[in-house]
């Protein structure tokens, strides 16, 4: 297993579809997993250390786990296939919860747990980005898609997501 850290929520262009960014702790390999937009939005509210004013799915499940006196151990991605990532949510008991990885890293954001990663997932989902790379966003374009991205989330409603 290869620890990982979540760099961020990013919108990939031109598609606009957003996606999380994981890297090596102890290498330089990235792992890019596409997300859904609630997802996506779940991780960047966390992560910029936003409350909501009634508590959202993740911090409802995370809730959840406390009171029935449990914690969240750690998250694994364990596998991906066609990719699509699956993921596994480890309690401190023990106890594995299968996840898609979306969640897991939803989760694994609010309680500050480990997040690990299959060495052959990586193998097979993992890119290298160099900070010399000349398809890297300049500074100013990576600042005007957080910003792009900081707007969609002022404009997005719970009722968009809405079944």
């Amino acid at each position: 297993m290869i620890e990982l850290e979540l760099v961020g929520v990013r919108i990939e262009m031109p598609s606009s579809q957003p996606l999380v960014l994981l890297k090596e702790v102890a290498g330089e390999r990235h792992l890019p997993i596409w997300i859904g937009t609630p997802e996506a939005s779940a991780i960047a509210i966390s992560q910029q250390g936003m409350k909501p004013p009634r508590p959202l799915t993740h911090d409802l499940l995370c809730d959840v786990i406390t009171a029935l006196g449990r914690s969240i151990s750690h998250v694994t991605i364990s596998a991906v296939e066609d990719a699509v990532f699956f993921a596994k949510i480890v309690l401190d008991d023990g106890t594995t919860v299968d996840s898609r990885a979306s969640d897991a890293l939803a989760l694994a954001q609010r309680v500050k747990c480990t997040i690990w990663c299959a060495e052959a997932v990586l193998d097979e989902a993992g890119v290298l980005i160099s900070d010399a790379d000349e398809d890297a966003p300049d500074p100013e374009e990576a600042e005007q898609e957080v910003q792009r991205f900081r707007a969609f989330l002022d404009d997005v409603d719970p009722e968009d997501f809405a079944n």
